[in-house]
């Protein structure tokens, strides 16, 4: 979308230059996506640290005596302590000279007072789900910290315009744990996921004027020079998709796209992109345009 836009608005810029935009973009977020997998690592380790400074008091209480830096050597997150790419990826991108572990001892220290860590601590034996949810559980509560929001804004500009996308891969991976051995390969550049970005990016710029030619005529009184530039943009992508894509269920694009809406276009854009795309649908389906392969995807 953000390359679409570029394009709209550089009349200079070409295709070649807004596909190499996107993937310099998408570097990005695999790298903003590291970076909060490698906060919650140091984060977890302050556990080691906390349980060897309530060991070493001269007169440790019971519930001193009771803590175990399980937070961090559990075998979830030592999947990914000991796993060899990502650990390399980590040290290329120097991110222990970034990161301000006054910030990561805050942090950890706040997350600690929290009611759902007590708890986890005193359970004697924690089952796999029990080290999961806590992850998440961290995950979720250094999301709504102002330190944790702060601390990545200053060192990644893109991180506002990236975050629903990072903050879902991390929640994903988190799920899956133990990492397993490839879990990184489809977050990188040249992934699956990146190849439909670059055939969805190359559909909708060089179809602009036979995509705009489908969807004009439902726009009836609307000049489409005055539609929000976004809406137009969006409109065009979920169209290419009903094309191009035949993987893709038509529904399932008109509500991504919807979804997308409003979090990047105006209040009152969704029910217009609702309203359009399912006219375009419609019409498309009729004229025997949409070929979806698959059990169920013409739905």
């Amino acid at each position: 979308m953000q390359a679409l836009y570029a394009l709209n608005r550089d009349e200079e810029l070409t295709i070649a230059q807004a596909l190499r935009a996107y993937e310099i973009s998408t570097e990005n977020s695999f790298v903003l996506y590291l970076f909060n997998i490698y906060t919650l690592l140091q984060i977890c380790r302050f556990a080691k640290v906390d349980a060897q400074k309530r060991h070493a008091k001269y007169l440790p209480s019971e519930e001193d005596l009771k803590f175990t830096d399980k937070f961090y050597t559990n075998a979830l997150i030592q999947s990914l302590v000991k796993h060899i790419q990502l650990q390399k990826k980590i040290k290329d991108l120097h991110f222990e000279t970034r990161m301000d572990q006054d910030l990561i001892r805050k942090m950890y220290k706040d997350f600690s007072n929290e009611e759902v860590y007590r708890a986890y601590i005193q359970k004697e034996v924690n089952a796999e789900e029990d080290h999961v949810d806590i992850l998440h559980e961290l995950y979720r509560f250094i999301r709504r910290s102002e330190v944790f929001n702060e601390m990545v804004e200053d060192l990644y500009a893109t991180w506002e315009d990236d975050k629903s996308l990072v903050v879902g891969a991390v929640k994903k991976t988190l799920k899956a744990l133990p990492a397993a051995s490839d879990f990184l390969e489809e977050y990188q550049v040249q992934s699956e996921t990146y190849q439909f970005g670059i055939q969805l990016l190359n559909r909708t710029a060089q179809d602009d004027t036979k995509i705009q030619e489908i969807f004009e005529p439902t726009l009836k009184n609307w000049d489409v020079e005055r539609l929000a530039l976004i809406d137009t943009i969006l409109i065009k992508m979920a169209i290419a998709e009903f094309l191009y894509f035949k993987s893709i269920p038509t529904k399932v694009t008109l509500n991504e796209y919807v979804e997308v809406s409003k979090q990047y276009s105006t209040a009152k854009s969704k029910d217009f992109i609702n309203g359009i795309l399912d006219k375009v649908m419609k019409q498309l389906q009729e004229d025997g345009l949409i070929k979806k392969e698959g059990r169920g995807l013409l739905d």
